[in-house]
């Protein structure tokens, strides 16, 4: 499958975005989002054990060193796009570290320990996209990175009850302390004012990184960063709709229909105008 494909049947809110772009910007940000989304496929594949996992992402480290006989038509073209683009063969090894991290923890102790897997799997992503999508001010830089946050831990409190069918949880043991919510509690789906108090401190965390991405956005950033920007209106949604349903994610799946995801994109781009 190639890369728009793989882009158009994920379905995702990413791909949303891109319709801001000029022709040469969606066709590379595509190509890169297709390479996240195999990576990612990989680690999360219910058919593949652990080795396995992990020697498809050993060998897709090689391919974004060097061309090989019979690789992925997405990693020729993302070993294209290190050659228009300021784009290191380690910031999209960071990406695939992320990945790995799935492999082998399931719990977090700590946000900290949390906020380096959110900072991989997301706002690593966010630095390799402003640079395709251009920028002028290095301190882009941050904003891609407080986005990134932003996002994954929305994506957490998202799909909350999802991680759980995988055996995953990514919800701090420390956060699950501090408002008396067990582990046992949580896998027996049990909603609960203490599950919501948990839910909704998860919720200010993620704030906080969205507004700090709108703080440190420079003006004169602000066009280029339009698909960026799409992204953080559509999560703001997202989270905004869940805490006003009080975190239903055990019995819910949380999303904005297309209309409101339309609205969303309009509002963005008339910001420009």
């Amino acid at each position: 499958m190639n890369a728009t494909k793989i882009t158009r049947a994920s379905k995702s809110n990413l791909a949303l975005a891109f319709v801001s772009l000029g022709p040469e910007q969606r066709r590379d940000i595509t190509t890169f989002y297709a390479f996240c989304r195999v990576i990612d496929d990989i680690a999360d594949s219910a058919d593949l054990d652990a080795e396995e996992k992990q020697r498809r992402l050993d060998k897709w480290r090689e391919w974004l060193r060097a061309s090989e006989p019979g690789e992925s038509e997405i990693a020729s073209g993302v070993r294209e796009l290190m050659k228009r683009y300021p784009i290191r063969p380690e910031m999209l090894e960071e990406i695939i570290t992320g990945v790995e991290m799935d492999l082998r923890i399931q719990r977090y102790v700590t946000f900290d320990e949390l906020r380096l897997y959110c900072y991989r799997v997301a706002s690593a992503v966010g630095l390799v996209s402003i640079e395709i999508f251009g920028y002028r001010n290095p301190a882009c830089k941050e904003y891609a990175i407080e986005l990134g946050l932003a996002l994954q831990t929305t994506n957490i409190i998202r799909d909350v009850g999802k991680d759980l069918q995988a055996g995953r949880i990514y919800l701090p043991q420390e956060d699950l302390a501090r408002f008396g919510y067990s582990e046992k509690e949580l896998r027996d789906r049990q909603y609960n004012d203490r599950f919501v108090q948990l839910m909704e401190f998860e919720a200010g965390r993620a704030r906080q990184f969205f507004s700090r991405a709108g703080q440190v956005l420079p003006k004169e950033d602000r066009k280029s960063m339009v698909a960026a920007e799409i992204m953080a209106s559509i999560y703001r949604g997202l989270l905004r709709r869940m805490e006003l349903d009080k975190f239903r994610v055990f019995e819910k799946e949380y999303k904005l229909n297309k209309l409101e995801k339309a609205g969303r994109i309009t509002g963005q781009l008339l910001k420009l105008l």
